[in-house]
């Protein structure tokens, strides 16, 4: 699935698909989920499908129950594929410069750039092994071209073209020209995969359980 700078996915959907990853992720059932969110789990289902339209209390109450920002339920992590080619581009103006907006993700590890080159190779390894869980690749082609993406779903850019890839999944860099110079940015986030949970016994003393690391 790639989708382009003019065809962003609606937003019931990016929160679809979040709400499942993340709460897959913790090895919660929508039984689970529905008890810490204080949530039905029919509204839960709905919004999963897709179909619910959620407030922002609900937002609020499903990331307290993920552990995670109600910004990290609306902001694309470790999904589809998305392109922006160079002939898509939109340059905004202003008195002292231009600016290409490539792409907008919320951070929340450490970032890693740097400059890829890449020269033909008979011997190019066609897969690179998957990441920590969601890694994201950014990457903008500066000259040649290239294969590269999730190896189920790689895409062939060009000078000016813009990838953004999981790289929590097998992927690919193959080089179809002599050589290629790409800038590449790498976001690894750093989440807890399971929450605390906090029990408070009949003697009134709170105890602190952690579910996972």
């Amino acid at each position: 699935m790639h989708i382009k700078s003019d065809g962003r996915t609606d937003e019931n959907e990016l929160v679809a698909r979040n709400v499942r990853r993340y709460r897959r992720e913790r090895g919660m059932s929508i039984g689970e989920l529905a008890r810490r969110s204080g949530l039905s789990k029919q509204t839960l289902s709905k919004i999963e499908q897709g179909v619910g339209n959620p407030t922002v209390e609900t937002l609020a109450l499903l990331g307290a129950a993920l552990d995670v920002s109600v910004r990290r339920l609306l902001t694309e992590w470790g999904t589809p594929v998305y392109v922006q080619r160079a002939s898509e581009a939109q340059w905004f103006e202003s008195l002292s410069r231009s600016e290409r907006m490539l792409d907008e993700t919320y951070g929340s590890g450490y970032v890693r750039t740097l400059v890829l080159r890449l020269e033909r190779d008979a011997q190019q390894e066609n897969a690179v092994k998957p990441h920590a869980p969601g890694t994201l690749h950014h990457l903008y082609v500066i000259t040649g071209k290239l294969r590269t993406g999730p190896t189920s779903d790689a895409v062939e850019l060009a000078a000016g073209d813009f990838v953004r890839f999981p790289g929590d999944v097998p992927h690919c860099y193959v080089c179809l020209t002599d050589r290629v110079v790409a800038h590449m940015v790498t976001t690894y986030p750093q989440v807890r995969q399971f929450g605390p949970t906090v029990h408070e016994p009949r003697g009134g003393t709170t105890s602190l359980v952690v579910d996972g690391n």
